[in-house]
């Protein structure tokens, strides 16, 4: 009998250590705010210089936005089961070395990157959307058959010149507005066959060339508002306003002021408006259920303007949230959202977010689901403990 007993108590106390385990070996940086299992980090507003020290190698969702960073120097190579990084609005003047493989989502906005090389980004198979807008990109070199799984690419607010080449082929959105841009080199946009929003607005064409859209088959919104279009060339801009008139996307902002809206799919859905123009979603602090609205998002600002109308934004707060957030493992669902429920009719503009003050935190929607099952451990973990407890008492 004293045997079967010890051997029961053994059992329950693996049963214990194995519930608790995580917990004990479970590290939160002291600068950091931490959930999940310590595995949604929250690293942002601490005015850190360098990744902080006793994360854990598990973790999955890791937010240093508005600190100093300047380089992390393949500090984040190792953490293989990292999924969303936002490094925006730090001191950062390239895309770090050697990150991590496993990423789907890296926000770097508001940095001091000047160009993207091939190799940043060649072996980032997983990578769904990135990031990179209001930096000073000049140039962006990818490679044929790299970035496969990369549906979204924001390059709004740098200083391109030219619609960049070669860029990935699986991509549904590129957002390009408040730029440079003064032309579209011919066979650009020949390789982007599922490419269904494309924000052109607020840039310096003149004119495009003919047939420059036509290999775009999957478009369904393009915005060319807000260019300085030489309306009175009628031979080089009478060919865009025809194909403007008469192309199946819905065309925000038809060059020439002609009408807000033009193209043929608007006309078949009467009463669908769009939302405004920028692609950018709020940093990841940002509560997508609308909670710390009181704090404003940094220095993303705009003005109401008569003539143009556009969309903002095309995917919700939630970067990877389905209908409930997260799935079984944990891990943050990506989808893209096709919410239009109301419209406006402004351009964006935009102050640089480093003269700004730092927002404070305001803790991320999805971490409620995880404080849920943290509640529900413990409450395990204390019954194990009467029983225990109780065992030993009898």
């Amino acid at each position: 009998m004293p045997v079967c007993s010890a051997f029961v108590l053994c059992l329950l106390l693996l049963l214990l250590c194995g519930l608790l385990g995580g917990w004990v070996l479970s590290i939160c940086p002291a600068a950091c705010s931490c959930s999940g299992g310590h595995r949604i980090v929250d690293c942002s507003s601490q005015g850190l210089t360098n990744l902080p020290p006793g994360l854990q190698h598990n973790i999955r969702f890791l937010n240093l936005s508005f600190n100093n960073l300047q380089g992390l120097d393949g500090q984040l190579s190792h953490y293989a089961h990292l999924r969303t990084l936002d490094l925006s609005y730090n001191d950062l003047k390239s895309l770090p070395p050697a990150l991590p493989k496993s990423l789907w989502d890296i926000r770097a906005a508001g940095n001091h990157i000047r160009s993207l090389d091939k190799n940043d980004t060649a072996f980032h198979w997983n990578l769904k959307v990135l990031d990179l807008s209001d930096n000073e990109l000049e140039r962006v070199v990818f490679i044929n058959n790299t970035l496969l799984s990369l549906q979204a690419l924001n390059l709004s607010h740098n200083r391109f010149w030219t619609v960049p080449t070669n860029m990935p082929h699986n991509l549904e959105s590129i957002d390009l507005s408040h730029n440079y841009l003064l032309q579209i080199l011919p066979g650009s946009l020949d390789r982007l066959p599922r490419l269904a929003q494309f924000y052109l607005h607020a840039n310096r064409f003149s004119w495009l060339s003919e047939g420059i859209f036509d290999k775009l088959i999957g478009l369904e919104m393009i915005t060319l508002g807000d260019n300085p279009w030489a309306c009175e060339e009628e031979e080089n801009i009478t060919k865009l306003l025809k194909w403007a008139e008469k192309t199946r996307a819905t065309v925000l902002g038809c060059p020439c002021y002609t009408r807000p809206i033009c193209g043929q799919s608007h006309l078949t859905t009467p009463g669908r408006n769009w939302q405004s123009a920028l692609f950018t979603k709020p940093p990841l602090w940002v509560n997508s259920r609308g909670e710390g609205q009181d704090a404003q998002l940094p220095a993303r600002t705009t003005e109401t303007t008569p003539n143009y109308q556009a969309k903002f934004p095309l995917f919700e707060t939630g970067v990877y949230q389905g209908k409930k957030g997260m799935n079984e493992s944990g891990d943050h669902i990506w989808t893209s959202s096709t919410s239009l429920d109301s419209s406006s009719s402004h351009t964006s503009t935009i102050a640089h977010p480093k003269s700004s003050t730092k927002k404070p935190k305001v803790t991320n929607s999805h971490n409620e689901g995880c404080k849920l099952l943290i509640e529900t451990q413990q409450t395990i973990t204390l019954s194990i403990v009467v029983m225990t407890t109780a065992y030993t008492t009898f």
